[in-house]
Formats: C-alpha cells, sequence, structure tokens
C-alpha cells in the first residue's frame, strides 16, 4: 500500500495551489454494502488526483477480519487490510448497504469508539448511520441515511430521528443516503479543500449534475405518488409534466383525470402534503433549475419554457426556493 500510485493517467487537466500532505480515507466494508454508494464516494477522489496529477487523496479499504467481502449485488472487494487504527488526522466511512442490523457486531462499533476517541472522523454511506447509533455518535446529531432504511433505524434507535436529506456535514460528522448522493458529498469535501472550480471540473468528468446543498430531500413528491399507487395521482402529475411551458388550470387537470378538484386536493394533502398548485409550482421551479444548470438559455427563455409570465416573475419564485436569484446562481 506504501508503493502505490493514486494518480492514473487522464487527458484533462487543472491546476491547484496546493503542497500539502494528501488526505487519506479509509473505507470499512461491511457485508452487503451496496456497490453503488461506495463507488460514488471513491470516484471524485480518483478524478481528483487524475486532473490535477497530484495525490490530493489516498483511500484504503477495510474489513473487518481483512477478507474479501460481497456486495448486495454479489460482486466481491478484496480489501487492503482488516481493521487497524488510523490517524487522527485520517477519515473513514462505514459503507454498508441491505440488512444493517446484521452487520453491528462488537468488534466494529469499538473500533469506531476508538477512533473518535483518537481523533478521527468517522462518518456513514447508505446505511452506515445504523453503525454510527450503536457506537453513540449521532445523539443530538444531524445525521441521514438511506430513506428505505430509516424505518427499520427509528424501530431500532428510538431516540434518534435521521433527515430525509441526501447528505448531512453536521460539524465534520458526514453521513449520506447512498447511491449519487455519495458523489455530492464527497464533491462538497473537495471544494471546501480545493475550490468550487476543481468540484464542477470533477463532476463534469463523472456527467454528473451535482446538488450543491445536501438538503435536497432523497425522495421526490413523485416517487411517494409512484409507492402510493394511486393512479389518480400518478395521472395528475404526468399531466403537469406534460404541460410544463403552459401551464394549465387546476380545475381542468382535476377535469383530465375524471375527479373532481376537491378529491385532487385531497390526494396531494395525503400523499404529496402540498396542494396541486404547490406541487405543480415547485415541478416547474425544478425544470427551471435544471435549465439554468444544463443549457446557455437566457433568465427570459427559461422564464418562458417554464410557464412563468415574465423573468421578474421568475426570479421572484426561484429566489423564494433557491435563496438567490436565477443569474446570481447561474454565476456561482
Amino acid at each position: 500500500m506504501e508503493n502505490r500510485s493514486f494518480i492514473p493517467r487522464g487527458a484533462a487537466s487543472y491546476q491547484v495551489d496546493y503542497d500539502g500532505p494528501p488526505k487519506d480515507y479509509y473505507f470499512v466494508l461491511l457485508p452487503k454494502l451496496t456497490l453503488l454508494a461506495f463507488t460514488s464516494a471513491i470516484e471524485p477522489l480518483r478524478i481528483a488526483n487524475q486532473i490535477t496529477n497530484r495525490t490530493l487523496y489516498r483511500w484504503h479499504l477495510m474489513t473487518r477480519d481483512g477478507q474479501p467481502v460481497s456486495c448486495s449485488c454479489g460482486v466481491t472487494i478484496t480489501p487492503d487490510s482488516e481493521l487497524i487504527d488510523i490517524s487522527r488526522h485520517a477519515s473513514a466511512f462505514i459503507c454498508s448497504g441491505i440488512e444493517p442490523a446484521e452487520t453491528l457486531v462488537p468488534q466494529l462499533t469499538t473500533w469506531i469508539s476508538r477512533q473518535i476517541t483518537n481523533g478521527a472522523k468517522v462518518g456513514g454511506i447508505c446505511t452506515g448511520a445504523f453503525a454510527l447509533a450503536k457506537a453513540g455518535l449521532l445523539k443530538r446529531r444531524r445525521f441521514t441515511l438511506h430513506w428505505e432504511n430509516q424505518p427499520g433505524f427509528e424501530e431500532m434507535f428510538l431516540d434518534l430521528t435521521p433527515t430525509g436529506t441526501i447528505y448531512e456535514n453536521d460539524n465534520g460528522l458526514l453521513t449520506c443516503g447512498g447511491g449519487s448522493a455519495a458523489t455530492d458529498m464527497m464533491l462538497d469535501i473537495i471544494e471546501n479543500d480545493h475550490g468550487a472550480n476543481l468540484a464542477a471540473l470533477v463532476a463534469d468528468m463523472g456527467l454528473h449534475t451535482r446538488n450543491t446543498t445536501g438538503s435536497v430531500p432523497q425522495q421526490s413528491a413523485y416517487a411517494h405518488a409512484l409507492s402510493s399507487r394511486n393512479p389518480h395521482l400518478i395521472a395528475a402529475m404526468d399531466f403537469m409534466a406534460q404541460n410544463i411551458e403552459y401551464p394549465v388550470e387546476i380545475t381542468d387537470i382535476a377535469d383530465e383525470i375524471g375527479i373532481s378538484r376537491r378529491q385532487l386536493e385531497r390526494h396531494f394533502k395525503r400523499y404529496v402534503s402540498a396542494t396541486p398548485a404547490q406541487f405543480y409550482l415547485e415541478m416547474r421551479i425544478n425544470r427551471a433549475h435544471a435549465l439554468l444548470n444544463e443549457t446557455s438559455l437566457s433568465i427570459a427563455e427559461i422564464a418562458a419554457a417554464t410557464g412563468f409570465g415574465s423573468s421578474s416573475q421568475f426570479s421572484t419564485r426561484f429566489r423564494k426556493r433557491y435563496g438567490k436569484p436565477p443569474n446570481a446562481y447561474r454565476k456561482g
């Protein structure tokens, strides 16, 4: 591991003004971990090294006994070592996945507690929060884990409540919900270490549309609707999505799907916790956000493409949702 190179070859390049030591990240791989979440965390570090031609980051893989571990998809990963104590300047992530409660052995929780006592940082990826909670790290802290496993977590740890966001950073305690949320979390680390330009280039190299804040919810309202299997709700959302540029009156949407406006409002309140009008507006703002990030359309063109009567009306709505006007957001 000492002679290993962490700088693969690549065509893209970017200069950073940094002559300090690399940061070490240890990934503790638990049985049935989610491969997507693990690779989504490690690849931004690799890309950052590659495009700067510097060892900004080093990564090391550990399992409890040093033996290969199988992911939830059946892929087997060979680690660098068993659980070893890490430097107080290093960070570790507990990478878990399905059936996380089965991985909570005393050896793991003891190791986590010892690293914290020694001054290192330990976070969680996907369902890694189960192990952090078992080690007593999450009391009065803000944290998250994958939405599918949150009900089981809350039953197991009655005094702890995870957020529904994609990732959290509570004074250095990093957790994420897994999947591509791990990429957003690591991009945040890269930006804090080496600036927004490098983080943006790493995201582009990964063909990743970045969420620049961890406060984004893991589940969309549309996903909630699909899980509800309510045909009227799903039909209404589909109709709204087809009519972004020219918004339709809520009463007309209800007529289109064959129910009353009152019934439609009840469905949205029950399954989405919003009125149809609020959901429709959010859908249009989200489309505008995507156009800002992914196109060179002018603000006026984006306003028109998302059904707003004027650029000023669009800017007011966008500022309310994202805290800054579209022009400032795009420049940022």
